[in-house]
């Protein structure tokens, strides 16, 4: 694999540094987006969850307090994603893609199928 690889993340989740670290341990060069300060669009999510080959839903963080306050179980997927992109704690975190593979980094030894 030669593949550029991207890390969506954010710096002050625990499973993101670490896997952050595996990935500097790897000596591969990537790309770190940290999508609270680069928030990611309707199409990328979209884009990430078919590289992931899951559905929506599994991406979604169903424990968040404001997952539950929003209701999210109940919207259609169509709301959702724009409900998720505009409340960035509600997507699991971190996924890092290389190519057209992704990977949700929990546990963050996940990461390593894809190096």
């Amino acid at each position: 694999m030669s593949e550029k690889i991207t890390i969506y993340q954010k710096p002050t989740c625990s499973k993101c540094r670490a896997t952050l670290a595996i990935l500097d341990d790897s000596g591969k060069e990537f790309e770190s987006v940290n999508y609270y300060e680069t928030p990611l669009t309707v199409e990328k999510l979209l884009e990430l969850v078919q590289k992931l080959n899951v559905s929506l839903r599994d991406v979604l963080r169903k424990d968040e307090p404001l997952a539950r306050e929003l209701g999210v179980m109940t919207m259609s997927d169509e709301v959702l994603v724009k409900v998720m992109i505009d409340n960035p704690d509600l997507i699991q975190r971190p996924i890092v893609v290389r190519g057209d593979k992704a990977a949700l980094c929990r546990p963050p030894e996940n990461v390593k199928a894809l190096l």
